[in-house]
């Protein structure tokens, strides 16, 4: 792949992730700048951003969102995940309502706390990270139970799990797209 090349694909994956100019023009001038100095080094472009150019681009502009964008995005993925479990709850349980006790409220703080926090910090929780968080939110749930008892704090009516993927939607459709382009986003 020549540099020209992957400077057309960066270009090209920063654009649709909605990277603003000025931004681009000094990633595409710093890469350009990487990728000459490498050819003086007798090197190739790939050596420079790896065999996957797409990646690279997709990394690069993940490190280059803002935090508070990267924040919202995330809090927006987490309301559309929870949306989704609490509508599962409900199918299963067959109800309109579903009771909320302290161990459930604990389980989701945990959950979400933790997996954002570690987002935000590291990038990919892993599936090993993602067992440790879970193991630890559901210790935490155990213990409030055994704790609280049976209280329960308030009734989630049905209509709220929808209200909760309401957020995240825009965000899960771009990714779904992103995925069968072949752009990870």
């Amino acid at each position: 792949m020549t540099n020209a090349q992957i400077l057309a694909a960066c270009r090209s994956n920063w654009e649709y992730r909605g990277i603003d100019d000025a931004s681009m023009r000094e990633m595409l001038d710093e890469l350009s700048a990487h990728l000459e100095d490498a050819e003086a080094a007798g090197r190739t472009g790939q050596d420079v951003v790896g065999h996957d150019v797409r990646t690279f681009a997709a990394e690069w502009a993940r490190a280059r969102t803002p935090l508070p964008r990267r924040v919202l995005r995330t809090a927006s993925l987490g309301c559309f995940v929870t949306g989704w479990v609490l509508l599962f709850a409900h199918a299963v349980r067959w109800t309109t309502r579903l009771d909320v006790t302290p161990g459930h409220l604990a389980l989701w703080a945990v959950l979400g706390t933790a997996t954002v926090a570690w987002k935000m910090r590291r990038g990919s929780l892993g599936v090993r990270r993602s067992w440790a968080v879970a193991l630890a939110a559901f210790l935490t749930a155990a213990l409030l139970d055994r704790l609280a008892g049976d209280m329960v704090l308030f009734e989630l009516p049905l209509w709220a799990a929808p209200l909760l993927l309401l957020p995240g939607l825009p965000y899960a459709v771009g990714d779904a797209r992103a995925r069968k382009s072949g752009v990870r986003p």
